[in-house]
């Protein structure tokens, strides 16, 4: 409990919020620099989540997930029906499905690179989801999306398309396979995400609140492509990094870029799954509006315990 050193008053005491206030339990949390970027432990092992009736930390796992539920949030990103959304480079659509389904999120755009026709091919089950979001009044997809074509984006900002977004989503953006050479698939990669940085900020709505946000695994050659420095290059800044949960966003799966990997036999292989991989996710805001964006998290993350109390 926090005193007063001079108190104008000796029979003066702590008001009954003072007294009562909770006190904030720090998380340690070690920091390393892999080629310029500070995401995990210092043995590059994912950070756990933290328990949110007991500490306040980077990430907080809902008490309860059911379907239709839309109280639940994590504590670094909350998404509201009132938001509009962008996400880029969909492939299955079902991060779409789950912030529509379980986060009442209705004003959702969901753009995939591949045709209509592509994409069912890709992904066989991509039509239920595909179903949900043609039935969600406000949300919409739109195929053939490549997000480094400028011209695509400019033409999309004369329409109702793009009438200013909040959220900018682009979740484990890749090329694909087009080169073995790690050399060159970090710069094809570097290249995506520069094009997408300076294709979106246009699109971002003018309030202080609207972000980018960008997910990728962890490790290499994931922190060779130095996310934050092209994102610093390109006009943002980070506001807050923290582990990806794909608990807090049911259904949701990672999808290969090639689409589903099958053996020579024509069974569905069974290799590495993205949900096993630890993950970062990075939120970035135009320069100068990260300090904005943390003094508001900290004043709303006060309210928030102010209120637990009453």
């Amino acid at each position: 409990m926090a005193r007063n050193k001079h108190p104008t008053n000796k029979k003066d005491g702590p008001t009954f919020k003072q007294k009562f206030r909770r006190k904030k339990t720090l998380q340690p949390l070690t920091k390393v620099r892999v080629n310029g970027i500070s995401p995990v432990s210092e043995k590059g092992e994912q950070l756990p989540a933290l328990d949110s009736k007991k500490n306040l930390g980077e990430i907080s796992l809902p008490k309860s997930i059911h379907n239709g539920d839309r109280s639940f949030q994590p504590s670094n990103i909350t998404f509201s029906p009132n938001e509009r959304i962008l996400l880029v480079g969909e492939a299955d659509l079902s991060f779409a499905y789950s912030l529509i389904k379980h986060y009442g999120c209705c004003q959702v755009t969901a753009t995939v690179y591949e045709s209509e026709l592509d994409l069912k091919v890709k992904y066989p089950h991509v039509e239920d989801n595909i179903r949900l979001i043609e039935t969600t009044d406000q949300a919409k997809i739109r195929y053939s999306f490549d997000a480094t074509n400028a011209k695509l984006w400019q033409t999309y900002r004369k329409s109702n398309f793009s009438r200013c977004f909040d959220k900018i989503i682009f979740n484990f953006p890749h090329v694909g396979g087009k080169s073995k050479d790690v050399n060159r698939q970090v710069r094809y990669n570097q290249e995506l995400l520069v094009s997408f940085f300076k294709n979106a900020i246009p699109c971002l709505s003018p309030t202080h609140s609207s972000s980018i946000i960008v997910t990728l695994f962890e490790g290499e050659p994931y922190t060779l492509w130095n996310v934050r420095d092209l994102a610093r290059h390109s006009g943002l800044e980070v506001a807050q990094s923290f582990s990806f949960e794909f608990s807090l966003f049911p259904g949701y799966k990672h999808s290969r870029t090639l689409g589903i990997l099958r053996t020579k036999s024509g069974k569905e292989s069974s290799g590495w799954k993205g949900e096993d991989r630890p993950a970062r996710t990075f939120v970035f805001v135009r320069k100068g509006e990260g300090q904005i964006m943390g003094i508001k998290r900290k004043n709303d993350q006060n309210k928030n315990e102010e209120e637990d109390l009453f």
